[in-house]
């Protein structure tokens, strides 16, 4: 029997209340269960409990065992003074607030039906990757949907804070914060660290000094990245080493170049190669006067569409890397990766300006946008096709991912509505 189980049903009332009573006899009566904490000091705040011929306003402490109260050394914690009730599973001993008073205990063992505690077991030991598989059909479509709902938020809440870490770390500049954040998603998945250590390194706005003259930025953005490093029978590469010597010098920014060797080109197709993606974030940045704006006041997918279909350089049309030509072909950002672009950094970013300024609109607009997506293809969100529930916008299977990740696999069904519902005395 575990702590959050106990929570569960403290907060749920799923207990016996006939006969309610501590274990010295007082009769109870629970008007309010209290407010769940999730900081530090007593597990449920400002519960409203009649215990004899009393009504309290305080605290509500849960523990397996009611001598877990001294083995977590509440007794000496002036903090837990204002406990009104100690909830436990095993009454073992009789406890004391740090002010030497008694502290009033309830015992639920007895009190706990057998076939929750069966179901509760069943549901976080089972062997499923979506722990309710087989009872997930079953449940109302309602309670779905709110779960949904709640995960998209919750996801793009925890994006944004990162984001806005970020932020705290650049003196809240936005420019900054956007293009490190969007640099890091040019990379995918593959080389996202590679283009976020560039982002670091290359500031924006040395890139928007010289963003009139795609040359420059072009060989900043090379140069930086460690591929002009030595000398090649190309003319483009040598182009761009010359150009970088003389801006290294000008800006100093010897210390602070990439290795080539931490781009990885393995297993990628050519369109998907480091050097033609550098391309493409190159040609786009010479033609923004604005990161953060453009993104941040998008509102609709197609906007962004047209804002990230820019094409790379002459050069790129007829090369995956320098000094080897290839076959023609077109260096522009896919639908699939702008879309990838929109789901994991313009949505991201709205919901951290939304967050930041205060301004609720904002993470409704990432949620617009998500909706305007088409849903994401991979292996959680086929998980729940397989349920029945597939997907039909990116909303949803970011809410899907969301649900998977931080719940079903960490075998969080009590803080899930679907969970609860399927624990639910009489429907589980």
């Amino acid at each position: 029997m575990n702590e959050s189980f106990l929570h569960y049903v403290w907060q749920m009332q799923y207990f016996q209340k006939e006969g309610l009573a501590t274990t010295h006899g007082e009769p109870i009566t629970v008007f309010k269960t209290g407010t769940p904490n999730k900081n530090a000091g007593p597990d449920f705040l400002q519960a409203r409990i009649k215990i004899g011929n009393l009504e309290w306003n305080g605290h509500v402490e849960i523990h397996r065992k009611a001598s877990d109260w001294q083995a977590h050394h509440h007794q000496h914690d002036e903090a837990y003074n204002n406990v009104v009730l100690h909830v436990v599973w095993d009454a073992d001993q009789e406890m004391a607030r740090a002010d030497r008073t008694g502290l009033p205990c309830l015992e639920l063992k007895s009190r706990v039906a057998p076939h929750l505690v069966h179901a509760y077991t069943q549901l976080v030991n089972s062997g499923a990757e979506i722990p309710c598989a087989r009872s997930f059909p079953t449940v109302p479509p309602i309670y779905k949907t709110t779960m949904l709902e709640r995960m998209v938020v919750e996801r793009l809440e925890q994006k944004a804070e990162e984001i806005l870490v970020i932020l705290a770390t650049h003196q809240h500049d936005w420019e900054q914060t956007a293009f490190q954040v969007l640099a890091r998603n040019f990379g995918f998945k593959v080389n996202a660290e590679p283009f976020a250590r560039l982002a670091q390194a290359l500031p924006w706005k040395l890139i928007a000094k010289y963003r009139h003259n795609a040359l420059r930025v072009e060989a900043l953005i090379f140069g930086m990245a460690g591929f002009l490093e030595t000398q090649m029978s190309d003319t483009y590469h040598e182009q761009l080493r010359r150009e970088f010597q003389t801006l290294e010098a000008l800006h100093q920014l010897s210390g602070q170049k990439l290795k080539a060797s931490i781009w990885r080109f393995l297993r990628l197709r050519p369109a998907n190669f480091p050097t033609v993606r550098l391309a493409q974030w190159s040609a786009w940045l010479s033609n923004q006067s604005t990161l953060y704006t453009s993104l941040v006041e998008a509102t609709h997918a197609r906007e962004l569409f047209t804002l990230f279909r820019e094409t790379a350089g002459d050069y790129w049309h007829h090369h995956y890397r320098f000094g080897k030509k290839a076959r023609a072909f077109q260096p522009t950002l896919g639908f699939e990766s702008i879309e990838n672009i929109i789901i994991n950094t313009v949505a991201p970013l709205q919901a951290a300006a939304g967050k930041w300024y205060g301004q609720h609109e904002l993470i409704e607009r990432a949620c617009a946008l998500l909706q305007q997506l088409p849903a994401e293809k991979n292996q959680v969100t086929r998980l729940w096709t397989t349920l029945g529930w597939p997907a039909n916008s990116a909303f949803q299977s970011q809410g899907n991912i969301q649900l998977y990740r931080h719940y079903c696999e960490k075998r969080r069904c009590l803080s899930c509505a679907i969970g609860n519902q399927v624990l639910k005395p009489g429907q589980a």
